[in-house]
């Protein structure tokens, strides 16, 4: 097996890192977002690192970056803002495609691995929106090639590496934890095993600790406040109410059935044979036993975990497995051209690799044409539900800004709007950033931060309609409270409802 030099592999990189760039560059989303996304550009234009979720899902090693990125003068606020997040995905996408470069040593699998990670829907969606999982998989992919690396040359230093970016990770993102399990049994073996010593254990805890100062600056900051410590922990292990789904053991059959749609939809070429070739053969294309343990180990945790999760979004948590998968499938490729030498194989495992693009175009089309149900409970203005979830691409993706600019143009003057999580920041995101409307008030309980006025309740609502016209985003059960749909009738106002009176009773 002929290794690359390091001149060659650090231009191939490069060249990797550039052509995903580009891509996800193109496609990026130009401004404002929905929901999380939404969200995370409202904390950074606020430099929020600490969010009104929990600590769990502070995530304040990204926006620490972030804070730093959004000043540099690349156009419109929240493209900067998504544009970060398609470097991360292009850094990730490079170091996989470095790892099986390393570790299989040969061109084609890592170029294979490269191109189906950076083509699955998941990934390649959240590398053109403003999200924290991808600069969580840029680190552990790094994480895997300083472990690679020490089981090829057997020097600690790259476990101290590796120690420390565990720890970015972590500062980042919660899933950081769960490799860290499998680092610590690794630490166990070599400690028995002589192979580390006490001291070297004790400079990587130190390390670790040093990567995950952001996190733990508040964490510590967050006991001050509250001297409540099991309050304290469950927030930075759950968040402020995501310990059941975290926890969670239990399956049924709508989320399988789910769960393997989008499998498919991330991997709609035939190569998604080759992730099982590569499970079996992995033992026989890795070079380090060792590594190909703990990239077993892994594979499973990130698998499991993603598998029995319940939140809504939680096809982003099978991000990480995607990583490892297509790492799997550039193995696979190498054993399916090890084993049936045709010259002809090597090009069409290539062009099935690109086959994601023409399937990502074609998906939303057949799917809306059959009426396939996406779970969706409400249709928003301005936004295709089937190319929004099921085409990964944001390019040219307004539907915010028009969604928002329509919504204020339509109400009265010095009016108040009942905004739901989804809508909320993308509504302040346009007043705050573009000065769109600040007469208007929108109020939301999402994510305990401050309204710019008190939230509405049944007791309150009837004197505020006295002083002002009151709209809602949505007259629909879970994005609007209870008790004024219950109680009140609603006049269409442009994409939002007006408050008109109450229900006549009886």
């Amino acid at each position: 097996m002929k290794e690359c030099s390091p001149k060659q592999l650090v231009r191939s990189y490069f060249f990797v890192f550039g052509a995903s760039v580009i891509l996800y560059a193109f496609t990026c989303a130009p401004g404002s977002q929905w929901q999380d996304s939404g969200m995370i550009q409202y904390r950074l234009w606020h430099n929020d690192i600490a969010g009104g979720l929990g600590l769990a899902l502070a995530h304040p090693l990204y926006y620490l970056i972030a804070i730093a990125a959004k000043s540099i003068p690349l156009g419109e606020f929240g493209h900067r803002v998504n544009l970060i997040s398609s470097v991360c995905g292009a850094i990730t996408v490079a170091n996989i495609f470095l790892l099986l470069r390393l570790a299989v040593g040969r061109l084609l699998p890592a170029v294979v691995g490269g191109i189906t990670l950076c083509l699955s829907w998941t990934f390649w969606q959240h590398s053109a929106i403003a999200e924290t999982y991808v600069l969580y998989t840029a680190i552990f992919s790094a994480e895997l090639i300083f472990l690679f690396l020490y089981f090829k040359d057997q020097k600690v230093g790259f476990l101290y590496l590796l120690a420390f970016f565990n720890g970015l990770s972590v500062s980042n993102h919660m899933l950081g934890t769960l490799p860290l399990a499998c680092y610590v049994v690794m630490a166990a073996v070599l400690i028995y095993s002589r192979e580390l010593k006490l001291r070297q254990l004790s400079l990587m805890a130190l390390l670790w600790i040093a990567g995950c100062l952001p996190y733990e600056v508040l964490i510590v900051r967050e006991l001050i406040a509250t001297g409540d410590f099991l309050a304290t922990m469950r927030s930075a292990l759950f968040g402020i109410s995501y310990s059941d789904e975290v926890l969670n053991a239990a399956l049924n059959s709508t989320i399988v059935k789910q769960n393997f749609m989008f499998f498919g939809l991330n991997f709609p070429t035939p190569n998604i044979l080759l992730f099982f070739a590569g499970l079996l053969g992995l033992y026989k294309i890795m070079k380090y036993r060792a590594f190909a343990n703990m990239l077993a180990a892994m594979t499973a945790i990130f698998f499991i975990f993603a598998f029995r999760y319940t939140v809504a979004d939680r096809y982003a948590f099978f991000i990480p497995f995607y990583c490892v998968a297509s790492v799997f499938i550039g193995v696979g490729c190498q054993g399916f051209i090890e084993r049936f030498q045709n010259k002809y194989i090597p090009y069409a495992i290539v062009i099935f690799s690109l086959l994601p693009i023409p399937a990502y175009i074609a998906v939303p089309i057949v799917a809306e044409r059959m009426k396939v149900s996406l779970g969706t409970k409400r249709q928003i203005p301005y936004r295709n539900e089937y190319a929004f979830f099921l085409r990964p691409w944001q390019r040219g993706n307004n539907q915010p800004g028009r969604f928002v600019e329509a919504a204020l143009n339509s109400v009265d003057e010095d009016s108040v709007i009942i905004a739901d999580g989804t809508t909320v920041y993308a509504l302040w995101y346009e007043q705050e950033v573009s000065g769109l409307r600040k007469d208007v008030k929108v109020i939301s309980e999402h994510g305990g931060y401050k309204s710019p006025m008190d939230f509405v309740t049944a007791e309150t609502l009837d004197e505020l309609l006295e002083e002002r016209s009151v709209y809602v985003v949505s007259a629909q059960k879970g994005y609007c409270p209870g008790f004024i749909l219950d109680n009140y009738d609603f006049v269409k106002s442009g994409p939002v409802y007006k408050i008109a009176g109450k229900k006549p009773k009886g």
